[in-house]
């Protein structure tokens, strides 16, 4: 069945009647909405959140004004499955070769699975893909940087694109818009490769002497403006982009699209590049923090979500946009580069009290931030209810009064009155997958780890993964910071889930 195909689709309807704001009469239709989905931002590296060693006083302003979630999760604690999970409503475990992507990946959504921005697009939206994507373009086999590359993101729901095929770490060091690579010189063909090096560029394997940052652990192939990625690539040096540029040129993409389509309802998904490594921040920011790379590129991503702030202002647009700020998955200190994080934290905790961080199973894995802003339409406060990424795409499918067939996004759920703060019921369970593809799952303030027999800890990051070849079993409620494995004192709860795990395994 191709599940393109949306039945009761009303297109461009007005939202819920309840969503309508108590202190204002006028009727607000067709809301825009930015998702605004950083990386790699931990539970306690904003300063809403408890950070006292760095300020983000934009965030905070969005987070002050609007709902703060303290129980939301990612779907999983890696930045591509995380990224598969919330846009499809499929948890990304179900299919292959969703796990961290190279630069050189097919696209990895099916074109005729229902995403997020089909569900806009049907609507009546204009949307767009701006920042970093690390979902893949192109067919199975891979993008031909060279051409036309399809498919791409417009053939999964998006008007508009303009990317970073992967991650910053990973070749190729290009932007991509609307299925190209921007400024390519075709006297210049691009050649990447994860296998073997291309080309007779250098790397920081081979020439480490021209690195400007060194790299801890991995990261030593190709050398892109003194930094050496994942991965070999060759040409296109008029396409590459600079490191320290690149938070200011999608805003500045951003606010293209914003200001071209300000007369008529658009959906954004804006994906920045901070704070994952290389950490390369603008001169604006560089040396601000006290906290070393990492935390001056916290502030840099700080300043990203105030210019989109600003930007909507300055069109008398910030009263009918919602803005949604979460991260992909959870912090990582040490992630391949020498940049002193670990060093110039200086009582910084970006897991906050919670064990683990991204790839692992545990708490700081996959608990993001979350902050869903709508000004004078949602009411400012906290809200603690359960909320897990996957669920956004019902939640909008509610939100535009869509009617989805069944078998569209399998695992997502209604949560708009949760999104909203019309409503604070926990999602009866949360599922978390780590670096292995190895699931837990939370219920009623318990936490059950399946057994898996990888290595315990992730080898760059020193993050455990939360990996045992026994189960583990953690009463959160009582013990957040997972430090008791009390599997042995209370089995009936592990069966009981354990079978729970099983069952939405099997239940495809």
């Amino acid at each position: 069945m191709n599940y393109r195909i949306f039945t009761g689709i009303i297109a461009g309807t007005a939202i819920l009647s309840g969503c309508q704001s108590k202190s204002h009469e006028r009727n607000v239709t067709s809301p825009n909405v930015i998702l605004i989905y950083t990386d790699d931002l931990g539970i306690g590296d904003l300063s809403c959140y408890g950070a006292t060693q760095v300020r983000t006083p934009n965030i905070d302003r969005l987070a002050d004004e609007g709902l703060r979630f303290t129980n939301a999760y990612a779907t999983s604690a890696m930045s591509t499955p995380s990224r598969y999970g919330m846009l499809t409503g499929i948890y990304p475990w179900r299919k292959e070769n969703t796990g961290i992507a190279p630069g050189n990946s097919g696209l990895l959504i099916d074109t005729a699975t229902v995403t997020v921005a089909d569900l806009f697009q049907r609507a009546g939206y204009t949307t767009a893909a701006i920042g970093k994507w690390h979902l893949g373009l192109g067919p199975e086999s891979g993008p031909d940087f060279n051409s036309y590359i399809s498919p791409n993101t417009s053939d999964i729901g998006f008007d508009y694109e303009f990317i970073i095929p992967a991650t910053v770490d990973r070749v190729p060091c290009v932007f991509v818009e609307n299925g190209r690579v921007v400024n390519l010189d075709p006297a210049e063909p691009i050649y990447v490769d994860y296998e073997k090096k291309v080309g007779d560029w250098p790397t920081g394997k081979e020439n480490p002497e021209l690195l400007t940052l060194k790299p801890s652990q991995g990261h030593d192939n190709t050398i892109v403006n003194g930094i050496s990625r994942i991965g070999y690539m060759t040409g296109g040096k008029s396409a590459l982009w600079k490191d320290d540029e690149i938070a200011q040129t999608i805003v500045t993409k951003a606010e293209k699209f914003i200001t071209e389509n300000r007369e008529k309802p658009f959906f954004l998904f804006f994906g920045t590049h901070d704070i994952h490594v290389p950490r390369v921040p603008h001169a604006d920011f560089r040396g601000k923090s006290g906290l070393g790379d990492r935390g001056d590129v916290i502030l840099q991503l700080d300043w990203t979500v105030g210019k989109i702030t600003e930007i909507l202002e300055n069109r008398q647009l910030l009263d009918n946009t919602i803005i949604i700020f979460s991260s992909d998955n959870g912090p990582v200190i040490d992630d391949g580069y020498q940049d002193r994080a670990f060093e110039l934290l200086n009582g910084h905790t970006p897991m906050g009290m919670y064990r683990g961080g991204k790839y692992s199973l545990f708490e700081a894995g996959t608990r993001v931030p979350l902050i869903v802003y709508w000004k004078n339409q949602i009411e400012a406060g906290i809200q603690p209810a359960r909320f897990s990424q996957i669920d956004l795409l019902r939640s909008m499918a509610t939100l535009l009064d869509q009617s989805l067939e069944e078998e569209v996004a399998p695992d997502s759920q209604d949560a708009l009155s949760v999104l909203l703060g019309r409503g604070n019921k926990d999602r009866d369970f949360i599922i978390h997958q780590n670096l292995n593809n190895a699931l837990s799952i939370s219920k009623e303030g318990w936490k059950y780890l399946e057994p898996d027999e990888h290595p315990a800890i992730e080898q760059w990051t020193g993050i455990e993964l939360g990996n045992s070849p026994r189960p583990q079993l953690y009463h959160t409620a009582e013990d957040p910071a997972e430090k008791n494995n009390v599997a042995g004192k209370y089995p009936a709860i592990v069966r009981k889930l354990s079978d729970m795990l099983d069952s939405v395994r099997s239940n495809n």
